[in-house]
């Protein structure tokens, strides 16, 4: 299968602009044991590890775009350079006409960086009272500071716990908590690293659509970042896939399925009392998933999906049938399956002190 290429966005009016972005990191390398600790005092190797390899990508006004790929394939770094935590080894980026490490106030002012597993609320004070740092870091004025509030707390649910200590808050409590504090200033670019980290299925769906809503409401640029699928197919109508610092995929998701997994599962339910889940006989009609008890799953090419259909209809009894695209994590693993394949290890050794 030939390795997802990058799709052009177009040469509109952007927002991102990423050209051949490059972050590596030169780390040591010991062996286990005493013998070792005391030699790398003296003779110490080290190894380059490429955490972003090259990427370009450019990001619209107002877009939402999921940002995907496996632990450690660069995702959280190029965020971290994106938002002016980081430097790059080389290359070029732009966010709204900034270079971000950089750090001019008028670029901080006009960006926001969650991240699930980092907390910028003060543990042992109330929301509120982070709020209100919030508020004076930014120098919102205090009518915009009310207004945005006022509508944080009433999207996100969160009269009741403005005056708990942080500390006692959930989980999906805090991260209402954490978007609203970065949403105080009202950014126009928003970079959301893994948002719904470790949230239950409900609060999951809360975040979801206050994110949702919050960019039809503001026409904000939201960069999204999480391995929950179901975060990006609710969200975002184009995605871009890194692996070992790699770009690639950057198109539409219904594209990407075309692209890779062009075919569909057909899911039948025989009737009651009919013998008829031999593999054997269902090969006449595609591949076969699983056949037993009366319930067989098979795999037919995305266009003769219909006339396979007709045809189980006519020759069986069916008391059940239905027609699956692939899950979206299955194709993701297709496209990272093909990076493995065609990429090299992300770290080479280099030279010895």
């Amino acid at each position: 299968m030939a390795r997802p290429q990058p799709i052009s966005t177009g040469s509109g009016e952007t927002q991102i602009v990423v050209r051949g972005l490059r972050k590596q990191y030169r780390v040591p390398r010991k062996r286990a044991g005493l013998l070792a600790s005391v030699g790398s005092l003296f003779w110490r190797q080290h190894k380059i590890v490429r955490a972003v390899d090259g990427i370009d990508f450019t990001v619209a006004p107002g877009e939402v775009v999921g940002f995907l790929g496996p632990n450690g394939a660069g995702k959280t770094t190029t965020l971290k350079v994106l938002s002016g935590l980081l430097y790059p080894t080389s290359g070029e980026v732009s966010v709204l006409g900034h270079t971000p490490w950089r750090r001019q106030r008028a670029f901080l002012r006009s960006i926001a960086l969650v991240m699930g597993q980092r907390s910028q609320l003060q543990w042992d004070i109330p929301a509120i009272d982070s709020f209100t740092l919030c508020r004076t870091i930014y120098d919102v004025p205090e009518r915009q500071y009310r207004e945005t509030l006022d509508e944080l707390v009433d999207l996100l649910d969160l009269r009741d716990l403005l005056t708990k200590p942080v500390r006692q808050l959930s989980l999906g409590e805090r991260m209402k908590c954490e978007l609203a504090a970065s949403l105080l200033h009202r950014p126009s670019v928003l970079f959301l690293d893994e948002p719904t980290l470790g949230v239950d299925v409900t609060m999951q769906g809360r975040i979801r659509r206050f994110i949702a809503e919050h960019n039809a409401r503001t026409g904000a640029t939201v960069l999204l970042t999480s391995h929950y699928m179901a975060d990006v197919v609710a969200l975002c109508d184009r995605i871009i896939v890194i692996h070992h610092g790699h770009l690639l995929y950057d198109g539409g998701l219904a594209a990407m399925t075309a692209q890779l997994a062009p075919f569909k599962t057909i899911r039948v339910d025989l009737e009651p009392g009919t013998v008829a889940d031999s593999p054997d006989l269902w090969h006449a009609y595609g591949d076969v998933v699983d056949a037993q008890n009366g319930k067989v799953s098979i795999r037919v090419p995305k266009a003769a999906a219909a006339g396979i259909v007709a045809r189980i209809l006519s020759d069986l009894p069916i008391a059940d049938l239905t027609v699956e695209d692939p899950p979206i994590e299955e194709v993701i693993d297709l496209v990272f399956q093909n990076g493995d394949r065609a990429d090299p290890p992300p770290g080479v050794e280099a030279p010895q002190d």
